[in-house]
């Protein structure tokens, strides 16, 4: 690219964006964390719990960070491949956070000293009645890292074998099994609209494309 006089950048402004992008590489490369100087718990609730913590950053500015601390969450993508094309196993339940009905994958929390696995079994059972005969892991994720540590580990559920629900006294849940074509139709639509429904149904789509093709 040509540059004119007045396009032509400063070696001052090169000289600052190099060493900015130094700045960042050392960063990225040192195996320092940001240290912890004080926590205090400001909210203690039934299922989370917030957090005022002052940390050292790399740079050496202290900052506040308010946290929610949360003990994980498992996600199940239950599908039911009798038919030609697979289906999902989708829920619609009122979220008052929300403000509205929402279309989810089956999730919930993993009690304390739970597994991860058995916790998504208890979920699976709890808010459908299904059982699955196959477990794989498929994603674990931060859903909202800036101010949230919950992770969430998303399982594949197959070989589902129906049965009743035992959900809790607060929970009213409607499930459906959806085929995948109209369930990526909904996500492109934004008729589903919870952010680990989306990540679960279009990992499904491509996990069963690599399968179909071999890769």
């Amino acid at each position: 690219m040509a540059y004119s006089d007045q396009t032509m950048p400063s070696k001052r402004s090169v000289s600052r964006k190099s060493n900015r992008k130094a700045t960042l590489n050392k960063q990225l490369r040192t195996k320092n964390k940001v240290e912890l100087l004080s926590s205090k718990t400001v909210f203690q609730g039934r299922i989370f719990r917030v957090t005022v913590d002052r940390v050292k950053e790399l740079s050496g500015v202290v900052v506040q960070r308010d946290v929610v601390r949360h003990g994980g969450s498992v996600v199940i993508l239950a599908i039911d491949e009798a038919d030609p094309e697979p289906h999902v196993l989708l829920e619609r339940q009122y979220r008052h956070a929300a403000g509205g009905y929402l279309w989810e994958l089956p999730a919930g929390g993993i009690d304390p000293g739970e597994e991860p696995l058995s916790g998504a079994k208890r979920e699976l059972l709890e808010e459908t009645g299904y059982r699955a005969k196959k477990w794989s892991r498929a994603l674990y994720f931060y859903p909202t890292p800036g101010f949230l540590d919950e992770t969430m580990t998303v399982y594949l559920a197959r070989g589902l074998t129906p049965g009743e629900a035992q959900p809790e006294e607060d929970e009213f849940i409607a499930c459906i099994m959806m085929p995948l074509s109209r369930t990526l139709e909904m996500v492109q639509s934004g008729r589903i609209r919870d952010g680990k429904t989306i990540a679960g149904v279009l990992w499904l789509a491509e996990f069963l494309r690599r399968c179909k093709s071999g890769s």
